[in-house]
């Protein structure tokens, strides 16, 4: 799922429009933030790098000498998603107060919840490791 969020980022990058729509907040009809194409493959880059971090947390790499930066990177990881689930308390997250944008919508019944699953399971996995 997140390599495939990391994916959908770079096909935004290169100009993408499928859900386009719906990915950035809106006030008054206006979007909040206008990300570059280099800021969305950052994103994108930190994803896949999630996706990394997590399974080296999990085992299914040797992690060698890094563990502890894995273990640390997985708790950093659900940090991430947490607070993205939070929110700004204006635009995004469960604590949002706009609402009624397509969106907030989207926000409500799909971004967040699924940032809060992706802050549970990087939880998991950090606390299962000895």
């Amino acid at each position: 799922m997140v390599l495939f969020l990391a994916g959908l980022h770079v096909y935004w990058a290169l100009g993408g429009q499928w859900g386009n729509a719906v990915t950035i907040p809106t006030v008054g009809g206006r979007r909040t933030i206008n990300p570059s194409p280099q800021a969305t493959v950052f994103v994108a880059f930190l994803l896949a790098a999630s996706v990394v971090i997590v399974c080296g947390e999990a085992g299914f790499f040797y992690t060698g000498s890094l563990v502890r930066i894995f273990h640390l990177g997985a708790w950093c990881i659900s940090g991430v998603f947490l607070l993205r689930t939070i929110g700004n308390l204006k635009t995004f997250g469960l604590l949002k107060t706009v609402h009624g944008t397509p969106f907030a919508y989207w926000d409500t019944r799909l971004y967040s919840p699924l940032c809060l699953v992706l802050a549970v399971l990087a939880t998991v996995v950090a606390t299962g490791r000895d």
